[in-house]
């Protein structure tokens, strides 16, 4: 696991918890910035699982020469 999978991880999870904080006040704004931060989260987390893919493919590369 790398920085970007564990920020993006609490990013989602900080969004989804406004965003349901918001639908509970009725708030539309709250939900949209919620749902923004999710997203932002969700894209970190994916940018973190392609960095780690690619340092391992790197480790299988140099294992093999």
């Amino acid at each position: 696991m790398n920085k970007d999978q564990i920020v993006g991880k609490i990013k989602d999870l900080a969004g989804e918890a406004q965003a349901s904080i918001g639908k509970a006040i009725n708030s539309p704004e709250q939900i949209a910035k919620g749902k923004a931060l999710e997203a932002e989260g969700e894209i970190q987390q994916a940018a973190g699982d392609v960095k780690e893919t690619v340092k391992d493919a790197a480790k299988e590369i140099k294992k093999s020469l």
